[in-house]
């Protein structure tokens, strides 16, 4: 995980892109009523059905609170606890739209989405950029893939076949899904190809 120490804020970064960083979306959260003062709960993020990471978090009436424990590299467990400041702007059909401020030292920018390291933070302060920017169309298809893998469950890759229908989901949707994820993995596997010169033998 990520955290600064209980009001504490600085500015860092390490990674190179926001696929490296699990993330938290505000708008997410506003469209799953986590928003309202008093609200709590254990946020997890999850690779098929395993949890891969989990955070605490409290709502009050403009900010949130986030706690977890960390451990820096070759260091000791440490408990981190911070609140994350909340705005909204108006919409030009009603309604309000929620933003997170960065908590990062001299930033507090509006955005939508934070990503964990140290601290939560947002891709500026993290110096982040987005993967799609680095990709071309078979890398795109691919990760998209594997998108797709996470939410019905298979094993990671792309290259490890396809998996089974997930308990509890329905048939149409598993063949909708199932049948994206193999065209996907097609026009990726044919772009993997025509980029190495191997394309004759996918024909």
């Amino acid at each position: 995980m990520g955290g600064s120490g209980s009001g504490n804020r600085w500015r860092y970064g390490t990674k190179s892109t926001t696929d490296d960083y699990r993330s938290l979306d505000v708008r997410r959260w506003a469209r799953e009523g986590m928003l309202r003062p008093g609200y709590r709960t254990v946020w997890t993020w999850r690779r098929g059905a395993r949890v891969v990471g989990s955070i605490n978090m409290r709502s009050e009436a403009d900010f949130v609170v986030l706690s977890y424990r960390r451990q820096p590299a070759g260091g000791e467990w440490r408990d981190e606890e911070y609140p994350v400041r909340i705005v909204r702007t108006a919409c030009n059909l009603g309604g309000s739209r929620p933003w997170f401020l960065c908590p990062a030292t001299g930033c507090g920018r509006r955005v939508a989405i934070l990503y964990g390291g140290g601290i939560f933070a947002c891709r500026h302060c993290h110096r982040l950029a987005y993967e799609s920017a680095r990709e071309d169309a078979g890398d795109r298809a691919a990760r998209k893939a594997g998108r797709l893998r996470e939410r019905l469950g298979w094993e990671v890759g792309i290259l490890n076949g396809r998996g089974s229908k997930p308990k509890g989901m329905r048939w149409r949707t598993f063949w909708r899904l199932s049948g994206e994820h193999d065209r996907l993995v097609e026009h990726s596997m044919r772009a993997m190809a025509a980029r190495f010169g191997i394309g004759h033998q996918l024909a």
